[in-house]
């Protein structure tokens, strides 16, 4: 089981799109994937499920069947987590649902980073919840990937979500913010990590639980909406684009040494092209863009866009795999 993190502090860049494709792209090619939304926005679950879906999660008079549900017990003091709710998306594709209210646990989980240190068991339990809880799932559906959305910041649930994760992507769109944003998380998931080994110091010998290792190597990034001309990004987005892979390598993988450039750079994943046409389409349909059929509208240029974004995928899904350790003639 690979578990991937999808991370930036920098919203609006497309994270959400990207996860949905690949989760689908991993389905499609028969690989069993698990889709994590730890996102409190639960747009990733919005993508997935209809509104009447997402209404029977959430009722107003009954508990929720989502995350919140899984973590209620440690909410509210009366115990360990519940077995998960998993809906069935599509053969070899499932989903934990995400939850507005999952933003009640942010100040339990900030509380009790620092109680780890003194040894306290029910902070261990609450903050290795997700990681146990998708561990869990992951084993009961039989997975091979787990692929978690979060949110765009640096919050005391992000940090708990990305310490259960081996791996983590970085989503970008060519500009300032994301620039910045390589800036501010390369430091933050440092500390992080080192943070997380200092606890598990202090973990008590009588508690009797997976623990996540805090690794979250970074895999790579990804370049997401951007526009292109003869297979290169335009004029408006090249000043940008040149400038990541300097900013990856020195804030993220803690490299400052003076080497020239690659090209492709090793650390880019891929470039997604900007399918904002087909995404309207697409949600119509409640399918991802690359299984657009002429029946949702997909003809002419549209149907060609849709090949574009099969292929788009495949190599990227692919690439991911590789990255992760794991590559899988499936998705050859």
């Amino acid at each position: 089981m690979k578990t991937i993190a999808f991370f930036n502090n920098k919203g609006g860049v497309g994270k959400t799109t990207l996860v949905y494709h690949l989760a689908w792209m991993y389905a499609e090619k028969g690989i069993r994937t698990l889709a994590v939304d730890l996102d409190p926005q639960s747009n990733l679950s919005s993508m997935f499920l209809a509104d009447s879906q997402l209404e029977e999660l959430w009722p107003a008079e009954r508990p929720h069947r989502s995350v919140l549900s899984s973590i209620n017990p440690l909410l509210e003091a009366t115990g360990d987590f519940e077995s998960p709710p998993v809906e069935t998306i599509a053969k070899d594709l499932f989903l934990i649902s995400g939850d507005l209210g999952l933003s009640k646990f942010e100040d339990r989980l900030s509380g009790n980073w620092s109680k780890c240190l003194d040894g306290d068991v029910a902070a261990f339990r609450n903050i290795t919840a997700f990681y146990r809880l998708m561990l869990q799932a992951a084993k009961k559906m039989e997975v091979e990937y787990v692929l978690v959305d979060v949110g765009p910041n640096l919050g005391a649930i992000n940090r708990a979500a990305l310490i259960a994760c081996d791996h983590v992507v970085m989503p970008l769109a060519p500009g300032l913010f994301s620039l910045q944003g390589l800036r501010n998380l390369g430091p933050t998931l440092e500390e992080w990590r080192k943070g997380w080994k200092r606890r598990l110091e202090e973990k008590p010998s009588s508690l009797d639980i997976p623990m996540p290792s805090g690794r979250m190597g970074p895999l790579g990034y990804i370049i997401l909406q951007h526009a292109e001309r003869k297979n290169r990004p335009v004029k408006a987005f090249q000043k940008w684009v040149v400038k990541i892979p300097a900013t990856y390598r020195e804030y993220i993988l803690n490299d400052k040494s003076d080497f020239l450039e690659a090209d492709p750079d090793p650390n880019l994943i891929g470039l997604i092209k900007n399918y904002q046409s087909l995404m309207p389409m697409a949600q119509d349909a409640r399918k991802p863009i690359f299984r657009l059929k002429p029946a949702d509208g997909a003809i002419g240029a549209h149907a060609e866009a849709v090949s574009r974004c099969y292929v788009d995928f495949e190599k990227l899904a692919d690439e991911i795999a590789k990255r992760s350790g794991s590559a899988d003639s499936r998705l050859a």
